[in-house]
């Protein structure tokens, strides 16, 4: 039975959420300066969350879905899947020279 990791494609970086969240911001015509009032945050949580320094809340991404017509389990999923990453990757620093050459 082969392994299916070896072919995957495991990334030594993760994308935090905030990146997309402005490129969607962007993609809508709106700016950043108008997120606030329309998601109902605060205008240093939105530059917080897009600069990779805060995290999509379950409330947020509520607020996200409504504003940006973008589904909250879309955001949930993308800061899991962010937090899950950056813990592979620190798990993955910090194993052996010998797991690391194997690329797990």
């Amino acid at each position: 039975m082969s392994n299916n990791l070896t072919n995957q494609f495991v990334p030594n970086y993760s994308i935090p959420p905030g990146e997309t969240l402005l490129d969607t911001i962007e993609a809508l015509g709106t700016s950043q300066a108008e997120m606030p009032e329309h998601a109902g945050r605060q205008i240093e949580t939105i530059n917080e969350i897009i600069k990779g320094k805060a995290t999509i809340t379950p409330d947020t991404s509520l607020q996200l879905e409504r504003v940006l017509d973008v589904s909250a389990v879309f955001w949930n999923n993308l800061e899991k899947n962010h937090r899950e990453t950056l813990a592979r990757l620190a798990e993955r620093d910090n194993a052996p020279e010998t797991c690391r050459e194997c690329n797990i």
